[in-house]
């Protein structure tokens, strides 16, 4: 890990003196009940010189170490902190080369865990994210109910409604396919950047294959699932301001397509073939075969009668149609053992690590 850490960044320290989660704990209250809690926050920092110094100065005092990772910022964001910041908290790291928003926060995991760290909370620099909802973030982890926990911008049903109707179907359609790809049905908002995450999880996670730029966060959601933690939904809003997005939807919809297909396959591959076999691993592949059967036989047949300009007969309707049936209620059935296998007991506890 040593290093990984070394070829990825190299370390500033700062060193100048200074002047609704569903769980049952306040986060005063469950702070002081785990005063060896150490709680580390990342910042990639690229192109948020405007705002990063407001963002730092809200950080609520149950955080241990900031790691502001400047990411080749070309405007210089990091020694910008150094010279304006003189939070004891903050360290700042410094990227050669520009690895994108993954590279930036895998960075800050590494260093983290090196200085170990029990819980790592990921937040922007651009003011969108609020520092004061760190406790909600840090909870249900610290509570043990949970090993990840992430922001969703649309629980709250006021705000959904208010949105863009081409923004809302955007996000679902991404929601579903993210659900699809990572396995776990019952989060939204899986583009959301404010995360928290064991350290001990964290220490687990397959650093160098985890994309680097915007399908971080869902490539993240996929590599957490093969490890079997547990993930919570934590309700938030987003506090807009006046940067501009990097992201080109037209640019990314493909490369996004083609890695969620990706990841599907490979979940399902370690999820029910590799790692375990059940009445699941043989429904999905007879269904698929008997639901392809079904149309390929059923279009065939169609297409041969509609040019002898003759019915059908009844008998090749039925043979058509009973695999095809069939194959669609084995399909929904794989559907929903899939659904209700998602991962309810936090591994955290379990894991051997630094945290």
């Amino acid at each position: 890990m040593d290093g990984i850490l070394r070829e990825t960044a190299a370390v500033s320290l700062l060193a100048r003196p200074t002047g609704k989660n569903p769980g049952t704990f306040s986060g005063v209250d469950l702070w002081l009940t785990n005063r060896d809690g150490r709680i580390a926050v990342v910042v990639p920092s690229f192109r948020v010189r405007k705002h990063i110094l407001d963002v730092l100065s809200e950080m609520p005092a149950i955080v241990s170490r900031i790691y502001v990772v400047d990411d080749a910022c070309p405007l210089e964001t990091g020694k910008f902190v150094e010279e304006k910041c003189s939070d004891d908290r903050v360290r700042v790291i410094y990227h050669e080369k520009n690895q994108g928003v993954g590279g930036a926060v895998l960075t800050g995991y590494l260093t983290a865990i090196e200085e170990g760290m029990q819980v790592i909370v990921k937040i922007d620099g651009d003011g969108q994210m609020d520092p004061l909802l760190i406790p909600q973030f840090v909870n249900p982890i610290l509570a043990g109910e949970a090993d990840y926990t992430k922001g969703n911008r649309f629980f709250e049903l006021e705000r959904v409604s208010s949105m863009p109707r081409v923004r809302l179907f955007g996000n679902a359609m991404l929601s579903f396919m993210t659900k699809l790809s990572s396995g776990y049905w019952d989060i939204f908002d899986p583009a959301n950047g404010y995360t928290a995450i064991h350290a001990k999880v964290a220490q687990q996670l397959p650093f160098l294959k985890i994309s680097r730029r915007y399908f971080f966060e869902t490539d993240l959601l996929f590599r957490i699932n093969t490890l079997r933690a547990v993930v919570f939904d934590i309700p938030m809003t987003a506090l807009y301001k006046d940067e501009e997005s990097n992201l080109k939807v037209s640019h990314i919809v493909g490369e996004f397509m083609f890695k969620h297909l990706r990841n599907m396959f490979k979940r399902i591959l370690y999820s029910y073939y590799l790692r375990d076999f059940s009445v699941a691993s043989i429904q999905l592949p007879l269904g698929i075969a008997m639901f392809v059967f079904g149309v390929i036989f059923g279009t065939y047949k169609w297409i041969q009668s509609a040019n002898a300009d003759v019915p059908t007969p009844a008998g090749t309707v039925m043979l058509a149609a009973m695999p095809l049936i069939m194959g669609l209620q084995l399909l929904l059935a794989f559907l929903s053992h899939d659904v209700s296998a998602v991962p309810r007991r936090p591994i955290h506890k379990t894991l051997h690590g630094r945290a």
